[in-house]
């Protein structure tokens, strides 16, 4: 298994070989955001102030879906720094957006930039980081749901990224708000209320009919498209003990055209390496990792690690290089970990309850055998 180093060391050999131009942010991104505002605030007026067939109103939510997807790409943008400098502008121009997912930049800063990009796949402190073996002994819910058909779970999962990015972000609200000092907390309130009461205010306006057409269908299609890229983020590699952004990052491949809409965000590795750096330049961080650890590297194109997404469970065993399936009792590695995107096979396990120390000594029952 390979040294793991953190992100300092990989950014410190590759800062110099890149422009320093790299190093400054790019207003000009700004650009696509506006046409994204326009055509998102025209498709929802359209919908609002005219009575049209089924079909206009299906296309205009696509529309509308794009827009909304796209301003998260940029939000995150401008939240890292990377578009404006001034803190009140980037927090302005973060919250709107950001405004369709009723997502505050304060809170995102500190769940994404600081609790995220800090603690990548580090188990005890990655508010994204997914369960392990420990939780599913204590948690009798996801027992249950390991007790459903591998078919059942999949599906569950994939459809969830309709809805998966506001549930989770409301939830990342409950998790950290009380961590705000007083004024803060407040701030970070306001910034969750208000566009909750912008958005059921468009309800009353236009009634519900209109409205799953102007804001319901296109948000579910803006988290599909964000978690569709987020899932594959980190859920195919490995937790680890080091912030190690070759190790617990897979950045995908998509065509060109779809990496200008949606402004390189499946350069995801690259982005860990340098987070305070345009997704502009991703390209030419890309190329020098590549350069200088070609074999360290994961990267697949975007269908290529969906599929391996379904054919994989979303659960690491105590090693936590492996993800498990114990209703099966089936292992599948991770990425560096044996993992074979093109031939994904698991293999025999044998899991048993309790801590890591009490499996050492094949303490009791397998896990779904037991109580609850």
């Amino acid at each position: 298994m390979k040294e793991l180093h953190p992100i300092g060391w990989y950014a410190s050999r590759i800062a110099p070989h890149l422009p320093r131009e790299a190093f400054k942010p790019v207003p000009s991104r700004l650009w696509g955001g506006l046409a994204y505002l326009v055509t998102g605030t025209a498709g929802i007026l359209a919908i609002g102030l005219n009575d049209l067939p089924l079909l206009a109103n299906m296309l205009l939510s696509v529309v509308i879906g794009m827009s909304f997807g796209g301003l998260g790409f940029l939000g995150h943008e401008i939240l890292h720094g990377t578009v404006v400098k001034n803190a009140a502008l980037r927090d302005f121009l973060g919250a709107i957006a950001f405004w369709q997912f009723s997502l505050g930049p304060k809170l995102w800063r500190k769940w994404h930039n600081m609790e995220h990009h800090a603690n990548t796949q580090d188990h005890d402190h990655d508010p994204d980081a997914w369960a392990t073996m420990e939780e599913l002994y204590t948690r009798p819910a996801m027992r249950w749901a390991y007790r459903l058909p591998r078919w059942v779970r999949t599906t569950a999962n994939f459809t969830s990224f309709a809805l998966f990015f506001s549930i989770h972000s409301f939830l990342m609200f409950k998790r950290y708000v009380g961590q705000f000092k007083s004024r803060d907390r407040v701030i970070v309130v306001l910034q969750l209320v208000m566009p909750y009461a912008f958005w059921f205010t468009l309800l009353a306006l236009m009634g519900p009919y209109k409205w799953v057409f102007a804001y319901v269908l296109p948000l579910m299609m803006a988290n599909a498209m964000v978690i569709g890229y987020i899932a594959t983020n980190h859920q195919l590699n490995p937790l680890t003990d080091v912030n190690d952004p070759l190790a617990n990052s897979l950045s995908v491949t998509v065509p060109r055209w779809v990496d200008v809409l949606h402004l390189n965000f499946s350069y995801h590795t690259e982005h860990h390496v340098f987070p305070g750096m345009n997704p502009k330049w991703a390209p030419l961080v890309k190329a020098q990792i590549k350069r200088l650890w070609p074999d360290l590297y994961f990267e697949m194109p975007m269908t290529r690690a969906l599929r391996t997404l379904a054919a994989t469970p979303r659960l690491y065993g105590l090693n936590h290089v492996d993800l498990v399936d114990p209703q099966l009792s089936l292992a599948y590695g991770t990425l560096g970990h044996g993992l074979d995107h093109e031939n994904v096979t698991p293999r025999p396990t044998k899991l048993y309850a309790g801590t890591e120390a009490e499996s050492a000594t094949n303490l009791s029952l397998h896990p779904l055998q037991q109580g609850d």
